[in-house]
């Protein structure tokens, strides 16, 4: 039968405490019962005697070390072995040593912060650049055999990108609209120019909102949809299925994406402005009593055609880059499923970052050849 630890607590006097007296072996299989009994002593101990235990590993000498701790009792009795373990367990005593690495001085955290900061940016700027030229090789590839191309994954894209988004998108421009022509009518009805509501909504909708705010729609719905779908794929390894049978997954899953939000944008953002112009004659009809296709047909007066193209000409690059910050960070996930949400999260950001920058550059650039 297996030899147990026992213990005997001696009484000793009110200045030194008592003597707390173990005997056996004090090793993990031995200690079991012992230790929930030793953790009910109430009292002060003044001396812990080990002179009786016959063996003694880690445990054991922690069990003492750690009563030694709590009640300031002596350990007397200690062979050279057990004090060892003993002396070696007090060292590494994780309350009396901080583990934690000394915090720099403010003036020293701060630029080596921003270093990484930077240092990160730059390495995610070239594997971005990597990752389009793959993108740019593979649509070569499929454009020189073009009998890889997969026509149901792109029309399949497309529906999910074009056709289901066409509610959301919908009533979004719809209601962007009225507030568009609400503001502007409350500001202009200060200088008796309400009329100008029309020119104001037309343009407004034609020119940024309406493939703006499409852009930013989709970046929210598909940019995030494709960022977890290839994310989970490499998750699950399918990605590195799909190369050992010999399919690439830049052909079959990152480009008939990337084709569908390019197609599926200009479509979506010319939709989106429609509607936009719809809801502010709405309210136009309801407040400043313009009639509702008076409102139609003073729009195609007032706004100048190259409005037009300047929102369709944005649209597809708008698409690309979704699509672009979508795919690129779900080909990023590696280790769990944590870091499929955080590179959804991620690639929402970069999108929707990246557009509004683009927006404000397209808007630079189309002012200086005369499409302001």
């Amino acid at each position: 039968m297996r030899a147990l630890t026992s213990f005997q607590l001696n009484p000793g006097s009110d200045d030194q405490g008592a003597t707390l007296v173990f005997s056996g072996p004090m090793t993990v299989s031995s200690l079991g019962l012992a230790d929930k009994d030793l953790r009910k002593i109430d009292g002060s101990i003044g001396e812990i005697n080990v002179s009786d235990v016959t063996m003694m590993d880690t445990v054991g000498a922690w069990t003492v070390w750690r009563l030694s701790r709590d009640t300031g009792a002596k350990i007397i009795g200690c062979k050279d072995e057990p004090q060892k373990l003993i002396d070696a367990i007090s060292k590494a005593d994780s309350n009396a040593h901080s583990i934690r690495a000394p915090r720099l001085p403010l003036l020293q955290r701060v630029p080596e912060h921003i270093g990484t900061v930077m240092l990160n940016l730059g390495r995610g700027f070239l594997q971005v650049v990597g990752f389009l030229g793959q993108v740019i090789l593979s649509a070569g590839s499929l454009f020189r055999h073009p009998g890889r191309f997969r026509p149901k994954a792109l029309i399949h894209q497309m529906e999910l990108v074009g056709v289901n988004s066409l509610a959301i998108i919908g009533l979004m421009s719809f209601l962007v609209g009225i507030v568009i022509a609400q503001q502007g009518a409350v500001q202009l009805r200060q200088f008796g120019a309400e009329i100008y509501t029309v020119n104001l909504v037309g343009r407004l909708t034609l020119r940024e909102l309406g493939v703006l705010m499409t852009a930013i729609m989709v970046a929210g719905r598909s940019g995030s949809a494709f960022a977890a779908q290839i994310g989970t794929m490499k998750l699950t390894e399918e990605v590195d299925a799909m190369r050992t049978i010999g399919v690439s997954p830049m052909e079959a899953l990152v480009v008939p994406r990337i084709l569908a939000t390019m197609i599926m944008m200009p479509l979506l953002g010319f939709y989106s402005a429609f509607l936009g112009i719809v809801g502010g004659a709405f309210l136009s009809t309801l407040t400043l009593g313009i009639p509702f296709f008076t409102f139609l047909s003073r729009v195609q007066e007032v706004v100048p055609l190259h409005d037009v193209w300047v929102g369709i000409t944005k649209a597809p690059v708008f698409g690309l880059i979704v699509a672009l910050a979508g795919c690129y960070q779900g080909m990023q996930v590696k280790n769990n499923a944590e870091e499929v949400g955080a590179r959804t999260t991620a690639a929402v950001v970069m999108a929707i970052f990246t557009v509004i920058v683009l927006d404000a550059f397209f808007a630079v650039f189309f002012t200086n050849i005369g499409w302001g």
